[in-house]
This record gives C-alpha cells, structure tokens and sequence, in this order.
C-alpha cells in the first residue's frame, strides 16, 4: 500500500496576515519554522522512503527542515504547487470579499485545472514509488482538493480550516486513493497552532 502523508508548510507573513498567496513565492516567518521543526520531531519517529515538495519557498524550506533528521532524497514536485489564484494573489480577506466576492479571480486556476494536476501528481507518485511511505509538504489548496476528492464524508469538510504544518494521511489501496486522516495537528505545541 502507497503512503503519502501530507505536510502543510509552516506559517508565512501573509498566512499571519490572511493574503492570499497561491503560487506568489513567500518564504516561511519564525512560527512557520517552529512549526517545520515541530513536524520534524514528530516525523522522524516513523520510517519515511522520500520526500517531496514544489518549488515554493515556504515549501522547500518546510521539507529542508523535517529533512534534517530524516535524510531522504528530496524530490521536487510542482504538480503540488498552490493553486494559482491570478489578481486575487496578494489580496487581504476583506479586499477579497469587497473586490470579489464570488471567489473568481481574473486568471485564476480552475478548481478543474487543480484537481487535474494533482492526480497525475498522485499518479506519478504512485508510479515511481509504489508500496512506500511518501511525505509530500504541499500547500492548503492542494489539500483541500484531495480531501474533496478523496474523502468519504464529503459534507464533513465544506469549511474545514487546514493549519500551517497539520498533516493528512492517503493510503492507495483497493485501487484507488482513500484519506486515512486529515488536519493533524497534535505534534505541534500550542504556541504554534496559532
């Protein structure tokens, strides 16, 4: 059976702040570090084959992080990149719901497009790493399309908030991806949850 667990990245200024990121590159604030560490010592109590993140900053320095105990072959996976929200990138909560307050971005992804690019991801990865533990460090967008796609109690998750640094478990089995767990957030302290 194919393991993925999946790593929310730690904290940034605009998680603090509520802009919206999606694919701008903005790098990890000291919470977001602790919160990385935090995951590091909990993760390393487990047996883990590879780790994977995107290209992100905030990504790639979450899995550095967790890495430093685990020593895995990192690989760089952009089909897990956050969802590209177009001009709502940069955007407070309350500039959003004045400026657009569907939610529809000009140039934004489609929630279609991601969903798209994370299964041939899933796919890749089980390809290339079958029957192995995976830890992906991904973005909420991303976790959120998995949890919509994958989960069994569809109407549990419709305004489910995803911490910076919680963790959602995936299991292939029976041929098809399964959510084992999601939203963990019992290894980070509660200076972190923030």
């Amino acid at each position: 059976m194919t393991h993925i667990c999946i790593v929310r990245h730690g904290q940034t200024e605009w998680n603090l702040l509520g802009k919206l990121q999606g694919q701008t590159d903005i790098p990890l604030n000291d919470t977001g570090k602790r919160q990385a560490e935090e995951c590091r010592e909990f993760l390393k109590e487990s047996e883990w084959d590879v780790l994977i993140t995107t290209s992100l900053m905030r990504a790639r320095k979450t899995a550095d992080i967790i890495n430093e105990s685990l020593e895995l072959p990192i690989v760089e996976m952009d089909h897990f990149k956050e969802r590209h929200f177009g001009e709502g990138e940069g955007l407070s909560r309350e500039e959003r719901i004045k400026r657009y307050p569907d939610f529809n971005f000009p140039y934004m992804e489609s929630y279609e497009e991601l969903v798209e690019r994370v299964q041939e991801g899933l796919e890749e990865i089980h390809a290339q790493f079958p029957d192995q533990k995976v830890l992906l460090v991904a973005h909420g967008a991303v976790i959120n399309a998995v949890l919509r796609e994958f989960h069994q109690e569809k109407a549990v998750l419709e305004h489910i908030k995803l911490f910076n640094g919680c963790l959602t478990n995936l299991h292939f089995k029976s041929e098809r991806w399964a959510v084992h767990s999601y939203n963990e957030i019992g290894h980070l302290s509660e200076h972190s949850k923030g």
